[in-house]
């Protein structure tokens, strides 16, 4: 049964629109956009009756915030209004609201409306559904690639895919970069970390596979697949015209290894410039190359790993970011174990 939040300052309004719904959607009688969003933090509605003339917050307010946040912005708003004024409509248009219901409420030209758009907003997620299932099986693809070019790490691209997910829960969890996570849309976020380390498809097997520590000047060629990898992310968006998917992608293949005191290549970006997605997967890829065998060292213990990651809290990384990894840092272990135990089966 679809779920529908029901705004409005006035009780009467809100009972007759409720029992109009009664036995068809689970309603939540709301009486202010303020005990909307609380609702709204445990339950997503697939629909909301939002009306516009209230007190404290009014609706247009009310949509504004909704549309910013990524939680909520693809929830289908339909206004409801006393008034007959055509540049509140238009306003309302143009920020986003499918529909505007006039009060008093008609049960059953209510109940077809709603019938109507969400079977209208089912078909758009479907086939939104249908494209990003194209876009990560890409990604997917062109990940595997790079997994087979570089021998050394095995693995690689996989774990450190859980612990960006890892890390990002627990960001959202504390609430800290609330406002620049929250417009992110996860799900396009996270296949999009495997592809960090794109640039490596253009960096030769003799080096990219050598067995032993790499010269002043090998180490010099390995560093510009940063930029490798974000040139060709580049020429992806250029050619398709499509790169709503592909600006995380960018950003993990640009950034991640930028350092917090402006030490790190490729462009010596120092704290908050470097984009959050760099300043994520630095940890998730510096954790994994620690706890990892190459032929040049032998693995760290996760103890020993989180040790270095606390140590080069403010230097190599974000502070804050550090403190999400230490919240989460059993969880690394055990997908540290969990990998291990995968790969001696």
């Amino acid at each position: 049964m679809k779920t529908i939040f029901i705004v409005d300052d006035n009780e009467s309004n809100l009972f007759s629109a409720k029992t109009a719904l009664e036995g068809i959607y689970k309603t939540y009688a709301l009486l202010s956009a303020e005990r909307m969003f609380k609702m709204a933090e445990r339950i997503i509605p697939d629909l909301i009756l939002l009306d516009i003339e209230m007190p404290d917050m009014n609706g247009f307010e009310a949509l504004r915030i909704l549309k910013s946040d990524e939680r909520w912005k693809s929830i289908p708003v339909l206004f409801l209004t006393s008034r007959n004024d055509a540049d509140a409509e238009i306003n309302g248009f143009e920020m986003g609201a499918l529909d505007f219901i006039s009060k008093p409420i008609s049960p059953p030209r209510l109940i077809k409306r709603l019938e109507t758009h969400l079977e209208t907003d089912a078909l758009i997620k479907e086939s939104q559904k249908a494209l990003r299932d194209i876009h990560n099986a890409t990604i997917n693809v062109i990940a595997d690639l790079v997994e087979t070019r570089d021998e050394t790490t095995g693995g690689h691209i996989e774990r450190t895919s859980v612990y960006v997910e890892l890390l990002v829960n627990d960001l959202l969890r504390t609430g800290v970069y609330k406002d620049e996570i929250s417009l992110w849309d996860i799900s396009i976020l996270l296949p999009s970390a495997q592809l960090h380390d794109l640039g490596k498809i253009g960096i030769s097997d003799l080096i990219l596979n050598k067995p032993g520590r790499l010269t002043p000047e090998e180490f010099d060629i390995i560093r510009q697949h940063c930029e490798i990898g974000r040139r060709a992310i580049d020429r992806i968006i250029e050619k398709t015209g499509d790169d709503t998917f592909l600006q995380h992608a960018k950003r993990f293949a640009s950034y991640h290894h930028e350092k917090w005191d402006g030490s790190g290549y490729p462009r010596g970006l120092r704290g908050e410039e470097i984009p959050l997605e760099g300043r994520i997967m630095a940890i998730a890829d510096v954790y994994d190359a620690l706890v990892s065998e190459r032929p040049y060292k032998k693995p760290f213990t996760h103890d020993e790993a989180v040790h270095t990651i606390q140590k080069d809290s403010g230097t190599h990384f974000d502070p804050k970011i550090v403190e999400a990894f230490l919240n989460v840092a059993d969880d690394f272990c055990a997908e540290l174990t969990r990998e291990s135990g995968s790969a001696d089966m």
